[in-house]
């Protein structure tokens, strides 16, 4: 039996805890809210309150085999984005026993190529908009004190409960932004796999791209799902002059998953949208 610890338990960390559990292993996660604490506990885990933004409560994180982080944003928090990913990680690494497994999770907008270039881990990471900027000074925070932690760049997180855009689809509301733009995407169980693939089998120090095996433009994803969803069809529109530019504007490439299929040896239940999108709803 190991010892895990899983810093945020949200979408993902939740349904990694839970593979976990009931393979035996013991799970520390951590949350904020006590009430989530004893709903976590009744699952079988072992939870912790504290918050990376209190450095004093982060001082009863327990020494484990393996870390993996996944601290999302919440903005009902107050904090700036700067902050949590930054700053928030610092102080966790400042007082955690460093283990022999750290898993990273972070995200593929550190790449910021926008003229549909296919990325892998070796590209360029210039990011163009300031979210992308903050999570890769995450990387740096993290690589600078735990160089043998690995870093897993997600593409966009989909699966049941979890469906980009469905309720303007249902509205029949027009989506801002170029339709022809690619997305990248990842079904939340293959997510888990690849988080799970890295702690067994992934190099030290490594950064893998968990992505799927097929980006998609937003046109032919949004018109598949609106048919799933018996919603009209997905229209489009441009984003009128002087309105904030929605995330994900200012880029447009293809993530590559090779070293995921090929080093970590995952098998993806769900290769592409076309057959993940039916199993989420």
């Amino acid at each position: 039996m190991a010892d895990r610890l899983i810093i945020g338990c949200g979408y993902l960390g939740q349904r990694l805890a839970q593979r976990w559990r009931d393979d035996g292993d013991h799970v520390w996660v951590t949350t904020r809210n006590p009430t989530r604490a004893e709903e976590w506990r009744s699952l079988g885990l072992d939870p912790l309150v504290c918050d990376v933004m209190v450095p004093d409560s982060l001082r009863q994180l327990p020494r484990v085999d393996t870390v993996v982080y996944c601290v999302g944003m919440d903005r009902s928090a107050g904090h700036s984005m700067r902050a949590v990913y930054v700053e928030g990680l610092h102080h966790v690494l400042e007082v955690l026993p460093t283990p022999e497994r750290f898993v990273h999770v972070s995200s593929t907008s550190v790449y910021g190529q926008s003229q549909g270039e296919e990325v892998d881990e070796a590209s360029a990471t210039e990011p163009v908009e300031e979210s992308g900027r903050i999570i890769l000074d995450a990387e740096r925070t993290l690589h600078g004190i735990v160089p043998h932690a690995m870093v897993l760049r997600f593409a966009g997180m989909y699966g049941p409960g979890r469906l980009l855009r469905a309720q303007a689809l249902r509205d029949g509301q027009p989506l801002l932004g170029d339709a022809d733009r690619w997305l990248n995407l990842i079904h939340i169980n293959d997510g888990v796999r690849s988080v799970e693939a890295a702690v067994q089998r992934g190099q030290r120090g490594a950064i893998y791209n968990v992505c799927d095996d097929h980006p998609v433009t937003r046109r032919e994803f949004y018109t598949f799902l609106a048919h799933l969803l018996h919603a009209p069809e997905a229209r489009f529109a441009v984003i009128p002059a002087g309105a904030p530019v929605p995330p994900g504007e200012q880029t447009n490439r293809r993530v590559l998953n090779r070293r995921l299929r090929q080093e970590l040896n995952v098998p993806l239940e769900y290769p592409s949208y076309r057959v993940g999108l039916p199993a989420s709803l």
